[in-house]
């Protein structure tokens, strides 16, 4: 039996992970916006704030800037953490009805804000409804996706979240050369109510996550989303029968964790030894890739190219063209990622941003401030050299990686910790970075150089890989039972596993070999 035929991406499969990746775009444009936005004169004026280095209010704007991505920081930690729990009580389904309409009167907020303190009320609140969506839709996406691609379908949703980088900067760009000062700042900000709108839209049509329905004993519904899943033309006997062989791993699996769930608290996650090490793993992975200083440089990326020496609109297209090499790099990683592992690309990845950066601070040392046109090109360079690591090896994966270590009853909860670690990190980092900057300029890059060099020689020791590995087999890499494998079976194991799931037709049905069709079995 070929189970490359069996693990093919269904056109259902793929328009699910499509429709989620909405929500990818609703956070990478809503937290990106702001980028552009730093870029924009006339924001700057209808609030009353100044890039004017000499100026009394510098300190003032340099603080409001600092606090609108704190707000959002802030607001998608608990968003993060609220999310944890309704996916669990909710379903993954009901929690994106929650966190659309959120999204949009965030970006009404933004977009028709009248002061400042309504545009940080808006920010708040467009990170708390990120905060959920970007848990949700890698969470949502590994738990319908077949093991073989996994990988590829859930990185999805980092060349999705990436796109929206990418489409805030271009369109900051378009609207920097709007005559209207009001149209130049709010209709980009405005825009970002879009995509949640489109989401909301579509989340009535999406089946719900069959791991969650068979954690809440609705095995029925369950069966009938798997086989939709691996319902295809081409080979309907293999692809049913791997549906059955899934569908029965599942089942057993879940059994197994309800068991194990007995008497669990949320302690648990740091007190059992196989969950705490997922914790770690987990921390180490969202930490590392921000303590990378990711979102310091791509967040103030404008500023970077103004301390540069571009102005004008250069500083904005440039930007845009740095993001537009992140979609492409996630792009790459989504096709690497089943094939070379997510421990070697994150390896990859952090040295190559490490020493990306090692180049741009001694760049920025010795040319910010001169008119030595060659190295503020060399500078630009390796920030784009940097991206490209980043993109290739990083961003994509670890949303991946995180999504995919946790069982069934602590997945939620598992990838709502390695979010709401991501979200913590950037308050601390986004916050200090204006102050940062002015004060010690290029040294601060040194805490990401010094943070990436430690997080390195973890990564390698510490990380179990998980490639090709179906949700339920992955436990055994952090030590614990697995109910069932369906990986690398022999032809005689696979038999036999079959002989026993035709056996037990309550479950998951009964398989039809002439036909290659299954009859759920009564509810």
């Amino acid at each position: 039996m070929s189970t490359k035929t069996e693990q093919t991406i269904t056109f259902f499969n793929l328009a699910i992970v499509l429709a989620l990746c909405l929500g990818s775009l609703t956070y990478g444009y809503t937290f990106s916006i702001v980028s552009t936005t730093l870029g924009q004169p006339a924001w700057f004026e209808y609030f009353d704030l100044t890039q004017d280095a000499t100026a009394p209010r510098y300190d003032y704007t340099n603080q409001i800037i600092g606090a609108m991505n704190a707000c959002f920081s802030g607001g998608g930690f608990f968003g993060a953490i609220f999310v944890g729990w309704a996916c669990d009580y909710l379903g993954r389904k009901k929690t994106l009805l929650v966190a659309t309409p959120i999204a949009i009167v965030a970006g009404a907020l933004q977009g028709g804000a009248v002061n400042i303190a309504m545009f940080l009320v808006g920010r708040l609140l467009g990170g708390f409804a990120v905060g959920i969506l970007v848990v949700l839709v890698p969470l949502f996406q590994s738990e319908i996706a077949p093991p073989a691609t996994r990988g590829f379908l859930v990185s999805q949703h980092g060349v999705v979240l990436v796109l929206g980088y990418s489409l805030a900067a271009w369109v900051g760009v378009a609207c920097y050369f709007s005559k209207n000062a009001a149209f130049q700042w709010r209709f980009p900000l405005c825009l970002q109510c879009l995509w949640p709108l489109a989401m909301l839209v579509l989340t009535p049509f999406l089946p719900e996550s069959p791991r969650w329905l068979l954690m809440n004993n609705r095995e029925s519904e369950a069966w009938d989303t798997v086989s939709k899943l691996h319902s295809s033309g081409k080979d309907r006997e293999h692809t049913s029968h791997f549906a059955m062989e899934e569908f029965y791993q599942m089942k057993r699996q879940v059994n197994a964790d309800k068991a194990a769930a007995v008497g669990e608290s949320v302690w648990t996650l740091f007190t059992k030894p196989s969950y705490r090490k997922r914790m770690i793993c987990a921390f180490l992975t969202m930490f590392g890739a921000e303590s990378t200083g990711i979102l310091v440089v791509y967040n103030y990326s404008v500023l970077l190219y103004q301390g540069l020496g571009f102005k004008g609109s250069l500083p904005l297209i440039l930007a845009a063209a740095y993001v537009s090499v992140a979609c492409c790099g996630n792009y790459i990683n989504s096709l690497l990622i089943d094939r070379v592992g997510r421990v070697k690309l994150l390896l990859i990845g952090f040295t190559g941003c490490m020493v990306s950066l090692c180049f741009e601070a001694a760049m920025s040392a010795e040319y910010i401030g001169t008119t030595k046109n060659q190295g503020l090109s060399a500078g630009v360079f390796f920030l784009f050299l940097y991206i490209t690591f980043y993109g290739c090896c990083i961003d994509a994966n670890t949303f991946v990686y995180c999504s995919e270590i946790f069982p069934n009853h602590i997945r939620s909860r598992g990838l709502a910790f390695s979010l709401a670690v991501l979200f913590l990190s950037t308050i601390a980092y986004l916050e200090a970075a204006p102050t940062a900057f002015a004060q010690v300029g290029w040294k601060y890059y040194l805490l990401f150089i010094i943070l990436t060099s430690i997080n390195i020689p973890l990564v390698w020791y510490f990380f179990p890989e998980t490639k090709g590995l179906s949700l339920e087999e992955i436990g055994e890499k952090f030590g614990d039972e697995v109910a069932v494998h369906l990986t690398d079976l022999t032809e005689e194991q696979r038999r036999e596993l079959d002989k026993v799931i035709e056996s037990e037709k309550e479950g998951a049905g009964t398989y039809h070999a002439e036909t290659g069709e299954v009859k759920a079995a009564e509810a």
